[in-house]
């Protein structure tokens, strides 16, 4: 476990490094890149998204089907299968914990899953996680957290639970300016609103559990999207964050679940390289103007136009509501599965690659789990590698 001064981040009576990884799909922070967080005392995160893709026996039986049920089920027996194996590998350190985008259609499978298996917290974005207490209401030692990006959202989100006696046993607060994947804005030209700004959501949160009656201490703040430096890290605890997650910046660590190549588009994108556009989703997402994207967004208007409704590409019908199936015109009009798929199998030329706004810590560097967080909370960077002989 790596030694620190810093504060620790409590979620259910457990002390935690003030570190949370995020969940990336598909497959990119999977049991590997969890249980290797978690074992360093911090929070791992497993995306619960088409976890098949990790196992060769289920893809065998599932990698040319169209039948929905037997992705699903198969889906569901690789989440039991990470969530097994991230824990072995924390060896009872830290927790785990599985990302589940409301968005999905089998939300509500993935979290009973989640569960059932272990898992030490159910985190959810892309959408108001509204009766998540009532589906994890068998579990009460599960932690519960959802991600939000401004104080009208989480408003809601409170409002909602304290009915049910139910409060979050932390927040992540998602600024979707920097975020990478899907952002927690409805509309593109609403990313860059400063009412999405940390210094605005955390500070009215703050106000809002006064009006509620709820101890600040309560529920711990995690702040998301842009960090990448221990300055970052202390600015945003000084403005009242209890940790910080990261996504892009675990994503390229040696631990990372994907290909190498999938690391190396992450890590060498410049600035000018990065993209916000419209996810199938119907949600803003970011990602690397790889070949793919960039042919696809010169034809995103003329594909838009012509929008219309059609049965699943990939036969599993993977989100509640798709832009592509579903005909939805100012939604994104591509088969997401099947590029993020092709990312994690480190494919350049047809792959989504998401990723964050900013300059990663290391620079295009692939560097441990273990150096990335000492770096976050320390400020102390590690050696530069040696020189390869010549």
């Amino acid at each position: 476990m790596l030694q620190t001064e810093c504060r620790s981040l409590n979620i259910r009576g457990k002390a935690l490094l003030p570190i949370v990884q995020g969940g990336m799909g598909v497959g990119i922070s999977a049991h590997r890149l969890a249980g290797s967080v978690a074992r360093q005392d911090a929070l791992g995160t497993i995306s619960s998204v088409d976890l098949r893709r990790h196992h060769a026996d289920l893809m065998a039986q599932t990698g040319k089907s169209r039948d929905k049920e037997l992705i699903d089920r198969a889906n569901l027996i690789a989440l039991d299968r990470e969530i097994k194996a991230a824990r072995v590998l924390a060896e009872g350190k830290g927790m785990i914990a599985v990302n589940i985008m409301r968005a999905v259609a089998e939300y509500a499978a993935y979290v009973r899953q989640s569960c059932e298996s272990g898992a030490d917290a159910v985190v959810v974005g892309a959408g108001l996680p509204l009766d998540l207490p009532e589906l994890t209401a068998d579990h009460p030692q599960v932690a519960l957290i959802p991600i939000l990006s401004d104080v009208r959202g989480i408003s809601l989100v409170l409002k909602k639970w304290m009915r049910k006696n139910r409060l979050p046993d932390a927040i992540v607060i998602e600024n979707p300016r920097h975020a990478a994947g899907h952002l927690g804005a409805s509309r593109l030209e609403d990313v860059n609103d400063p009412h999405f700004a940390f210094s605005v959501v955390i500070e009215g949160t703050l106000e809002l559990f006064r009006q509620l009656g709820i101890e600040r201490e309560r529920i711990p703040l995690i702040a998301a999207g842009g960090v990448n430096s221990h300055d970052t890290v202390r600015e945003l605890f000084a403005m009242g964050a209890a940790a910080i997650q990261l996504g892009t910046a675990f994503a390229v660590t040696a631990e990372g679940d994907a290909q190498p190549a999938f690391k190396k588009v992450l890590a060498q994108a410049k600035p000018e390289d990065i993209v916000t556009f419209m996810s199938v989703a119907g949600l803003p997402a970011r990602a690397v103007r790889t070949p793919w994207l960039a042919n696809y967004l010169d034809k995103e208007a003329k594909l838009q136009k012509k929008a219309g409704q059609k049965p699943c590409t990939v036969g599993f019908d993977c989100l509640q509501q798709c832009g592509l199936r579903d005909g939805i015109g100012k939604a994104g009009q591509f088969c997401i599965d099947t590029q993020l798929a092709f990312a994690l199998n480190g494919d350049i030329k047809r792959g989504l690659f998401f990723r964050g706004s900013e300059p990663l810590p290391f620079g295009s560097e692939i560097r441990s789990v273990v150096e990335l967080i000492r770096y976050l909370l320390s400020g102390v960077r590690p050696p530069l590698p040696e020189p390869s002989a010549a």
